[in-house]
């Protein structure tokens, strides 16, 4: 299917989940940034909360009064297919995404509507790839997943690291991640849902492998590293066995500019020995807590998806995503950085990821891509003007 054939559609962007804590901070930026003419609409499955959005929307906004409203369920894949077929592309905050996810994404796949997510959930990407990736790239359809802090600034920092590198030549980059910030309800549930889902997760990665294919002429790796004092950042680097390497990978294996043998080591960076043996200690104890059922639910309901913190305590939050690059004799020193990562910051990289899909000029890609193949460019200098740093920091 042509782009073009969607052009008639009701709306260009359709966010669904739209009272969600992320949703409603995701649908005031919309407000406030849309341009004039976007044709947006909020859905969800209660038209009541939805219209009292809307009513608030217009309340901070003039330009949000005609903002459209849609009901659909993750429930009933009717009522999915017809929200699909109502917009250019839909963005969606409705997670965990492995339970509540697949039938929004088929029904994107199928109309040949664009699709976003902010899910961090491996397994349910390597699931989407093998259940639609094909179909998406009969009908056009871009299905970019990870579009907040998962993985927004991992993916397109290292696509602008390297661009400071040479072209043509074996490359070396490694992030390291420091953040000040409150984990979002969503993040906290996903990250509780793969601890306890490791036997599903592998065996999701396992068949994406049969399906994918084999990388020619190139090499593309994402090792897991071990824990180090890394001095070219001054902290303790400790693996950080999220979705963002993986997404890192699948950039680099898409575009040549990545080299011909390329390396990507994903780090959490932590000043101090004491603060890094605990965390590690604490990570340890939330996955073997994860793995009973009992325990589990209780951790679940210390923070639901859906809540979140205060605008004050969010306007304290912070992140910084530092990288080292090396290759052909250069060595360069990056940094993405913004504020409030678990909501704020991952509003903005949402609504700019959706704005960009509809209304810029992008690369000819379908199905399963992520935001380096499908936007970078575009997306990264979006997000700079939007006020997310993406600077130089040394080079040599």
């Amino acid at each position: 299917m042509s782009r073009l054939k969607t052009a008639d559609r009701p709306y260009d962007i359709v966010l669904f989940g739209a009272t969600g804590f992320v949703g409603e901070l995701t649908a005031q930026y919309l407000a406030a940034h849309a341009p004039d003419g976007l044709r947006w609409a909020v859905a969800g499955r209660d038209g009541e909360k939805l219209r009292r959005l809307r009513d608030r929307l217009a309340a901070a906004a003039d330009t949000a009064a005609d903002v459209g409203v849609l009901l659909a369920d993750v429930s009933d894949p009717d009522s999915l297919r017809e929200l699909a077929g109502h917009a250019r592309v839909v963005a969606t905050t409705v997670g965990p995404y492995v339970r509540y996810g697949d039938a929004l994404v088929a029904a994107c796949a199928d109309a040949g509507t664009d699709y976003l997510d902010l899910t961090g959930e491996p397994e349910f990407v390597d699931l989407a790839y093998v259940r639609h990736d094909t179909r998406a790239r009969e009908t056009g359809a871009r299905l970019v997943h990870a579009c907040g802090f998962d993985s927004v600034p991992h993916d397109l920092g290292v696509y602008f690291t390297v661009r400071q590198l040479p072209e043509g030549v074996p490359l070396r980059v490694d992030g390291f991640v420091r953040v000040g910030a409150t984990f979002s309800g969503g993040t906290f549930a996903s990250a509780l849902g793969q601890f306890a889902r490791g036997r599903a997760l592998r065996a999701a990665a396992l068949e994406r492998r049969r399906h994918e294919p084999r990388l020619v002429g190139r090499r593309v790796v994402t090792p897991t590293g071990a824990p180090r004092f890394a001095g070219e950042v001054g902290a303790w680097a400790l693996p950080l066995p999220t979705v963002d390497a993986q997404i890192v990978r699948r950039s680099a294996k898409a575009l040549d500019r990545y080299g011909p043998d390329f390396r990507y080591r994903h780090y959490a960076a932590v000043r101090r020995l004491p603060v890094a043996v605990g965390g590690v200690a604490a990570v340890g104890a939330l996955v073997a807590a994860a793995q009973v059922p009992p325990a589990r639910r209780w951790l679940s309901g210390r923070l639901a998806p859906g809540e979140g913190p205060s605008a004050e305590r969010r306007a304290k939050s912070w992140f910084s995503v530092r990288f080292v690059g090396e290759g052909g004799g250069r060595q360069v020193f990056t940094e993405v950085a913004g504020g409030d990562p678990g909501y704020d910051e991952t509003a903005k990289m949402f609504a700019e990821a959706a704005l960009c899909l509809a209304l810029d000029a992008l690369p000819p890609t379908a199905g399963q891509v992520t935001t380096a193949v499908a936007m970078g460019d575009a997306l990264t200098e979006r997000l700079r003007a939007a006020g997310i740093g993406f600077r130089v920091a040394a080079a040599r």
